[in-house]
Order: structure tokens, then C-alpha cells, then sequence
């Protein structure tokens, strides 16, 4: 039976199915996505779209998209679906389709006449290669098959007009052709494992609209160049495979390519083997060095994301190796950074405050699953050289106080994950003494004294602790309001009156700087006030400004983005601190909640979750269609249950 599936009906609907995406990646951040009708409703789609870093750091779309035509007894059926200026659809392919299900590729089913033709894709896992392979399962006479690509060669932040400056011109290469727009680009294989002909007809197609760049406030128009068509003659149980590369390959093997990386895939059959295939889409290899991306399709590999997404990737799932292999490229990062070298790795954000903190908590989950001991000899020195480095003062945005809390000038520039900017300002000036870093920084000194001791340094051990208690004293006296929830920043006295879930981090950390009555007050207004069905919202509704709907232009997202909107990845904490509180006796209520992130696999882009949603009912997905946090701390909790379930 299959998890993920739409049938006729759905995809038909056209309101209905345009929402949904699909996302395939490759190891080194390639990946191809449109919708689950194939049309391409965002500039960032494409079935082709890989880093070139010949040109500069971003992905590029190539292969926009291919439309097929089925022809039999002179009539023509074009398959595509584009959305043009004004909404026009065309040429509404989707009426054909019978059925689509992503179990394990993406696999859409056509009826045309009496022919019956099936549709699947795959994207290579460690080459930048998309592989799409038609099958003629029913036919009552010959079908000329037509297959018409559809070029952009741009950066995918970027939209490409009719020019004079595109090249023409191709090569005949085994099985097909090889072009390319620009001279600064590389050549782009489109081959065939089955004999076809190349028809010569170049053509500009304008005016394509993306219509999730028009709510964005962005222009949303482009036109594509197309090189002509390939036409291939079919008979009944045919299979034909495509695939689009910047390397040649021999025809003769793609069939049995195609089969070797569909055997390498995990079925998604349920909710947990899709967050693994899910999980595996933000791997990325540069080299010898291993990433983890932040999200799909615009999101690098940022510093904070990684040490938070890494025990829920990798760690949840068993994959012990790879979180090694990450925290080896990640370890070298932040060496680099607190001994004032130049990166040699490509970690963006490593500056920001909390980030070192993270690195810690991140060694404390992987103590949790190979032991302290283990944990200590691999990560140990690391640990205790972070703690040393703040308290030198050498961080260049932390300062060690007399009180023993950490401060951050954040009123110029954002310094923790509510990043939003408008008007060249923070939206949320989180500046002074901030919740989480402190909790963190409490957590931190805390497992530092738990590593001495592993290493039979109890004295040190001891003055670490002793360290932690006065951050315990100042915390509370610094953070805890008058009605029991916490501040979220206090600068030279004055105080962030707005509930917000960054104070969840003080309870569901190990070590809390709270006392028990404490944290449950905080864990009773998190419930009360931030708890949806995807998450934490980042701001109560009852506090000033709440502004819940990820909406309209640029701007006024970036007013939302920190004021109402939920996050998944919060809401594992949140259910950690649950957890950690109330043990068994909240568990039924724990796995009640992930059923609100299940719902996720069949929307959006399916199989995966998105960036944030909105605060307030339907709780609409919104953002990057695929974001490595909410991923990891879904995972995580999922792991948490099973522990508690055993």
C-alpha cells in the first residue's frame, strides 16, 4: 500500500495539486523539484539545478523542464503544464494524469487514448545527474514519443529573458545532444538510452509565471529557450530513459542506472522512513569535507543549523558515522574561528554568539548515544577549549560579565536565530543578556564539569561547577518575570516583557538553570500560549505585535518571520521539556502531537517539512520547502518516545 499517493482526482484539481512539491537532491546540493504535476510554480525549480563553482557559490538551473507529447495516428497530446502572464494555463497535461505515488521515486501515471504510459524520476545520489524514465505500459499501435527541454542556464535566485547573447549551437553526442547557453557555463548532456532523432528548432518560450515568487513580491516572469525536441518510435512495453548531466554517459547503461539507484533507495512506506529519506537530502559532500545544508532551496550550510540539526540527522537514525564525519569538517570551522585563521570550510555564520554553545549541547547528545567516556576522549579538548575561549574574552560578540552571564550587542545586527532584517534593522532586537545563550552557557559549563571528570579532574571539575552555580543565581535573578514565564532579553535593566519559545531551551536543556517549579511554570506558558500543531509559535498572541501569517511582500514576511510564526524545530524541545517533567504521564500527549507533523508528508513538498507556518489555524506551511532543523527535531522526538516506549 502506498504512504505517499495522490490519485485522479487530486491531481486534476488543479487549486489542489499545484501546492504540492516534490524535492530531489544530490550529495553536493544539486537537486531537481516542480510540483507533483510538474509544473514549475518557483524560479528556484528545475530539474536541473547544481552548483557551477567555476561561476560563484549559488545553484544554477540548467533544465528548467521537459514536456513530453505522446503522438498516435497524427494527434498530438502534450503532457506539460506551465502557467504563463495573466494565469493562463497551458497546454493542462494534468488532465491526463491517472494517479501519482512517491514511495520510492516520483512515479506519475498518463492515460492518453490507448496509451498508457508511466513516468518516474531520480536524481543520482552522488552525481549531479537526473535520470527520468518512460515506460509505454499500454498501446494499441505505435507512439511517437517527444521530448521538448526547456533551458534557463541562471543562477535559481535569478530569472533569464530572451537575449542575444545565448548561444545556438549543439553537438551530436551518443545518444543525444550536448549545448550550452553561455560561454562561462559547462556543456549539458541530454541523452536517451534508445534510439531517437534530434529535430533542430530553437525557439524562445516568454513569458512563464511563478506565481510563489508573485506572492513574494518579486518578479515572477521569465521566458526559456528551447533548442528543439527529441522523438523517439514506440511500441508497447518500451522503456525509454532520459537524463540531463554536465557529464556524457554511455546509453546502453542507463536502464540499468536507473534500476541500481532506485535499489539504493529507502521506500517511504511510513512516517519514519520518510524523515530518514528526508534527513538525507541535506548531506552534502564538498571534498573531503561533509555538510549538513540548512534547507532546500536556498539555504546553505550555516554554522547554528548544524549543530542543532546534527543529533536529530544522524544520531536519531543510527547514522553514528556521519555525524562524525560532519563534526569533523565542523570542529575544523570553529578551531579556526576561536584561533582567529581564516575558514577553510564553507560554514557560514560561525561569528554568531551562541554557535560555539551549540557545538557543545551537539557533543552532549552524542555522549547520550556512545557514552561520556567515548564522547570525552573524541570531543573533550574541544569542549573545554570553548569554555576557556569565552571566559578569556576573546569571542569577538561575547562578553563575560561580573555576573557570570554572557552579553551580546545584538541592536545593530542580529545575533541569534531571529535574524529577520527590515530597513536595515532587526525586527526582533534580541540584544543584552539573551535567554538561550545563557541557558546554554549554563548547560554548557555544567557538561564541561561532567567532562572533566570523565578525564579524573575533579578539582577542575569542581571549579567548574562552582562557576554554573553563579550563572544559576544570576539567571533566575536576571530572567524569571513576576508571572513565572521568562525574559527573553534584558539590556541594562530593561526588560522584553513578550512571551516568546526561547525560553523553552532552560528546561528542556540536561542541565537547567531553574528549579523543577520553576521549569513547569515555563513549560504551563509555553502550552498555554506558543504550542501549535507545528510547533512553538515565536510569539504569544497575547503579546504586542503578534503577526502570525507568513504572508505578501518581502517585507512584510520579514515582519512575521520572528512574530507569531511556528517552527517544528522548536516544538521538539518543547516536547523534550514535556518529557523531561512529566515522564511517561505526558507521552500519549507527546505522540498526539507528532501526528500534526505526519499531515506534513502528503503537502507542501511532499515527503519533507517545511521552513515554518503560520501561527494561526490552517497552519499553513510556508518558507524553504524542506528545513533541516524541523526535520532533525522531529526525529529527535521520535527517538525520544521510542526510549520512553522501551
Amino acid at each position: 500500500m502506498s504512504y505517499i499517493k495522490f490519485d485522479k482526482a487530486l491531481m486534476t484539481n488543479l487549486q489542489e495539486s499545484i501546492q504540492k512539491e516534490v524535492l530531489r537532491t544530490s550529495r553536493s546540493g544539486a537537486y531537481a523539484s516542480s510540483t507533483v504535476v510538474e509544473c514549475n510554480i518557483r524560479k528556484y525549480h528545475g530539474l536541473l539545478v547544481v552548483p557551477i563553482p567555476s561561476i560563484d557559490d549559488e545553484n544554477h538551473v540548467l533544465l528548467s523542464s521537459l514536456d513530453a507529447t505522446v503522438v498516435q495516428h497524427g494527434a498530438e497530446f502534450n503532457l506539460g503544464l506551465h502557467f504563463y502572464k495573466g494565469g493562463a494555463v497551458s497546454p493542462n497535461g494534468h488532465k491526463y494524469i491517472r494517479g501519482f505515488n512517491c514511495d520510492i521515486i516520483p512515479t506519475t501515471i498518463y492515460r492518453v487514448g490507448g496509451v498508457l504510459l508511466r513516468k518516474e524520476m531520480i536524481f543520482q545520489t552522488y552525481t549531479d545527474r537526473v535520470l527520468i524514465r518512460y515506460t509505454i505500459e499500454d498501446a494499441h499501435s505505435p507512439v511517437t514519443l517527444r521530448l521538448r527541454p526547456y533551458l534557463a542556464f541562471r543562477r535559481a535566485d535569478e530569472l533569464t529573458h530572451e537575449n542575444y547573447q545565448a548561444l545556438r549551437d549543439y553537438q551530436e553526442v551518443s545518444g543525444g545532444i550536448s549545448t550550452t547557453m553561455y560561454k562561462e557555463y559547462p556543456q549539458l548532456y541530454m541523452q536517451l538510452s534508445k534510439k531517437n532523432k534530434f529535430v533542430y528548432q530553437p525557439n524562445w518560450y516568454k513569458g512563464f509565471e511563478y506565481y510563489k515568487e508573485a506572492e513574494r513580491g518579486y518578479d515572477c516572469h521569465e521566458d526559456l529557450y528551447v533548442p528543439g525536441y527529441f522523438e523517439i518510435e514506440c511500441k508497447k512495453g518500451d522503456e525509454i530513459v532520459f537524463t540531463a548531466s554536465l557529464s556524457e554517459c554511455k546509453p546502453s547503461t542507463l536502464k540499468q542506472t536507473f534500476k541500481d539507484a532506485v535499489d539504493a533507495r529507502i521506500p517511504r512506506d511510513n512516517f519514519f522512513h520518510t524523515l530518514v529519506t528526508a534527513a538525507h537530502q541535506f548531506h552534502n559532500n564538498k571534498g573531503s569535507d561533509r555538510y549538513l545544508l540548512a534547507g532546500y532551496p536556498w539555504f546553505k550550510s550555516r554554522a547554528r543549523d548544524t549543530f542543532i540539526s546534527l543529533p536529530g540527522l544522524t544520531l536519531a537514525i543510527d547514522e553514528v558515522d556521519y555525524f562524525n564525519a560532519v563534526m569533523k569538517t565542523a570542529v575544523k570551522g570553529v578551531e579556526e574561528f576561536m584561533s582567529g585563521k581564516p575558514l577553510s570550510v564553507k560554514i557560514y555564520e560561525i561569528e554568531q554568539p551562541d554557535v560555539i554553545l551549540w557545538a557543545i549541547w551537539t557533543i552532549q547528545q552524542y555522549a547520550k548515544k556512545v557514552g561520556i567516556d567515548v564522547a570525552a576522549k573524541e570531543y573533550g579538548k574541544l569542549v573545554i577549549d570553548i569554555i576557556r575561549y569565552i571566559e578569556a574574552g576573546k569571542h569577538i560578540n561575547i562578553e563575560l560579565k561580573e555576573n557570570s552571564l554572557l552579553h551580546t550587542e545584538g541592536k545593530e545586527i542580529p545575533m541569534t536565530w531571529m535574524n529577520s532584517v527590515a530597513n536595515g534593522k532587526p525586527v526582533v532586537p534580541r540584544t543584552g543578556y539573551v535567554v538561550e545563550i545563557n541557558a546554554l552557557w549554563y548547560n554548557a559549563l555544567m557538561f564541561s564539569a561532567e567532562i572533566l571528570r570523565v578525564k579524573k579532574k575533579n578539582s577542575e571539575a569542581k571549579v567548574f561547577e562552582e562557576k554554573a552555580a553563579v550563572v544559576k543565581d544570576s539567571f533566575q535573578r536576571t530572567f524569571i518575570t513576576p508571572a513565572g514565564y521568562l525574559y527573553d532579553y534584558v539590556e541594562d535593566g530593561i526588560v522584553d516583557m513578550n512571551v516568546r519559545p526561547n525560553m523553552i531551551f532552560a528546561v528542556a536543556f540536561d542541565y537547567s538553570p531553574l528549579e523543577t517549579s520553576q521549569q513547569k511554570v515555563v513549560l504551563d506558558f509555553c502550552t498555554r500560549e506558543l504550542l501549535t500543531p507545528k510547533g512553538l509559535r515565536t510569539l504569544s498572541p497575547k503579546s504586542g505585535g503578534y503577526n502570525p501569517m507568513y504572508v505578501g511582500p518581502q517585507t512584510q514576511r520579514d515582519y512575521a518571520y520572528h512574530s507569531g510564526t511556528a517552527w517544528p524545530w522548536l516544538g521538539g524541545f518543547y516536547m523534550e521539556a514535556c518529557l523531561k517533567i512529566y515522564k511517561r504521564t505526558r507521552l500519549s500527549f507527546v505522540q498526539r502531537q507528532m501526528i500534526g507533523y505526519e499531515d506534513e508528508m502528503m503537502y507542501h513538498a511532499t515527503g519533507t517539512i517545511s521552513e515554518l507556518f503560520d501561527g494561526n489555524p490552517p497552519f499553513y506551511g510556508r518558507g524553504a520547502m524542506a528545513f533541516a532543523m524541523n526535520v532533525a527535531e522531529i526525529l529527535r522526538t521520535m527517538k525520544l518516545i521510542d526510549q520512553y516506549n522501551h
